[in-house]
């Protein structure tokens, strides 16, 4: 199982079933868009950051703080450069860590998350054969996101 299906299995179900209505949002909007808006998009979903990215920075600058705390007020702060690599060392094993489930809630996605709104602005765009896409937005969403979960799955 890949760390994005972990976090996903993770995450509880009110949050994940926020984040696929928010896609499934977003993707019936870009329904009958003109293709530079969906390029547009896809482009913002290039620049967006996922999980592991913001859970590494936040890691990251957790560690320089407490060394910075350590040097200037106590050592004492060192227990945060201590504790920070323990979660991400249980996230590298079980592809969860309490930080995850904050992160998850402020509506940050994993990578695949990311890749399949992409893929699904793709085939909207008609970059992909084989698809048929008319009918209501929403339906048309849904097909899309369908196909592009087929597609990364």
């Amino acid at each position: 199982m890949s760390s994005a299906d972990r976090v996903r299995s993770s995450t509880s179900d009110d949050v994940q079933h926020r984040l696929d209505e928010e896609r499934l949002q977003r993707v019936t909007e870009m329904v009958g868009a003109p293709a530079e808006a969906i390029t547009a998009r896809i482009e913002e979903l290039d620049r967006a950051w996922d999980v592991e990215r913001v859970l590494e920075a936040n890691a990251s600058s957790l560690m320089l703080f407490g060394v910075l705390m350590s040097r200037v007020h106590s050592r004492k702060w060192l227990w945060l450069c201590a504790a920070v690599p323990a979660f991400l060392l249980q996230h590298a094993i079980q592809g969860w860590c309490p930080p995850i489930a904050v992160i998850r809630r402020l509506g940050v996605r994993t990578r695949n998350e990311l890749d399949v709104e992409r893929t699904a602005l793709k085939a909207l765009r008609g970059d992909f054969d084989g698809l048929e896409l008319d009918g209501e937005p929403q339906a048309v969403a849904r097909a899309a996101i369908g196909a592009a979960e087929r597609r990364s799955g």
